[in-house]
């Protein structure tokens, strides 16, 4: 069976590992990067705390000592499923079996403005842009020309509360708390104000009660303006207007409101449902299709426990991962074997604020805790996902450093580099 499955994330990584060196299949990955992105701590590489090359694993790495798994750095351009062939920007790959595994990128609900202003976090390389558009604000501002120009470059704005938003404006609190006036002496840093805007009366709004009111009183207690019933209506690159009307002066939004999928073109677009996902049956098979699948963030299953969708999360994307490849192995060996339907086992939710403040979730048995067993649980989780002996020592070392000096030097500030992205080349 020769099998193209396109994306290096949780769920295209965990599919390829699971049918390595098995036979009967030959595997093709292809992504437009040429590294595995560990997402949820984009929000750290993005305010200093991690280097880009921590949470980042090259892919031809993984399967160095693969015989049926081969990588293409390429970009996907149009699926052909009457002629069972990809078409990318290198050229043609024709297969037997397709797996779209390309995730979900940033929603901006069709506001152009938002789109050319606002930050996003759903790539390294936008992690790396919104750290250098940080940094290069606050040395701008110590040549600011008047009192506006200094609240603009001074005060942020994040959109939406879920985990990436709360996580980020936690960060960029302890920053303005014990970093930041250290760097910058010259600047009253009790002038600068976190947002942290809310469309809905809660914040990390999928977690329980106990969770949404502990994280908006951590939040709180480290200085962030965190305002629900908020929502953004638009913003020029100076202003954030509200649906209400009021204003928040600001050059920096960061946009964590919204996901949607990252649909390839070519998929039916009467499969393609509300934020951008591609309809699935309980195998992943994509509908109307035969040997098209779809998993992770880009798909969307309606199951007895989850009717709306599974909700888009790493652990889902690893375990629709597994669960192909255990059914793609049951077809090459033996086409009559009962495949196994796909169902999230829900293990908890997770989410850190700061410095000894978290809060963990856990469905069975039903148990929430927060404070500092909730930040160790946090750190443990993510260390034993991340890819890579090396990259696991060189954040736990990152962080065991940041712990006993409330500090990382990672503010580096490549002014080629800033520009470029400034530019759009």
């Amino acid at each position: 069976m020769r099998m193209v499955i396109i994306g290096g994330g949780f769920a295209g990584l965990q599919l390829a590992r699971r049918l390595n060196n098995k036979e009967g299949v030959e595997v093709l990955l292809i992504d437009r990067f040429n590294y595995h992105q560990f997402q949820p701590l984009f929000y750290q590489v993005a305010t200093g705390g991690l280097d880009a090359s921590n949470i980042s694993f090259p892919l031809r790495k993984v399967f160095h000592d693969s015989k049926n798994v081969r990588f293409r750095l390429a970009e996907v351009k149009n699926i052909d499923a009457n002629s069972n062939t990809v078409q990318t920007d290198i050229g043609d790959f024709e297969y037997d079996t397709l797996v779209l595994a390309t995730g979900a990128g940033t929603n901006f609900f069709g506001n152009s403005n938002l789109e050319k202003f606002a930050y996003p976090m759903k790539s390294t390389s936008e992690a790396l842009q919104l750290r250098h558009h940080l940094i290069h604000n606050f040395e701008e501002a110590l040549n600011a020309k008047s009192e506006e120009d200094l609240q603009q470059m001074m005060n942020i704005v994040v959109v939406g509360a879920g985990p990436t938003g709360v996580e980020v404006s936690g960060t960029l609190a302890e920053m303005k708390n014990k970093v930041l006036p250290k760097d910058y002496p010259e600047l009253d840093f009790n002038n600068m104000q976190i947002f942290l805007l809310e469309g809905s009366n809660h914040t990390l709004l999928n977690m329980s009660e106990k969770s949404r009111e502990q994280s908006e009183r951590y939040l709180r207690d480290l200085g962030v303006n965190v305002q629900l019933n908020t929502i953004v209506k638009d913003y020029d690159g100076r202003f954030v207007t509200l649906t209400n009307g009021e204003k928040i002066s600001t050059r920096t939004v960061i946009w964590a409101a919204g996901i949607k999928g990252n649909v390839p073109k070519g998929v039916n677009p009467e499969l393609v449902v509300r934020g951008n996902r591609i309809k699935v049956d309980r195998y992943n098979k994509v509908q109307g299709y035969y040997n098209v699948y779809a998993i992770g963030d880009i798909s969307y299953m309606e199951t007895p426990k989850y009717p709306n969708g599974h909700p888009q999360l790493a652990n889902v994307a690893i375990n629709q991962g597994k669960t192909l490849a255990e059914n793609i192995l049951k077809q090459v060996r033996n086409k009559q074997e009962a495949l196994t339907e796909f169902e999230y086992k829900d293990k908890g939710s997770m989410a850190t604020v700061g410095r000894h403040k978290a809060v963990v979730d856990m469905p069975k048995p039903k148990i929430h805790f927060g404070g500092l067993l909730a930040w160790f649980v946090w750190m443990g989780l993510h260390l034993v996902l991340i890819l890579g002996v090396k990259n696991r020592l060189q954040i736990f070392l990152n962080w065991f450093y940041k712990y006993f000096t409330f500090d990382q030097s990672l503010r580096l500030l490549f002014e080629d580099f800033y520009k470029n992205r400034k530019e759009g080349n």
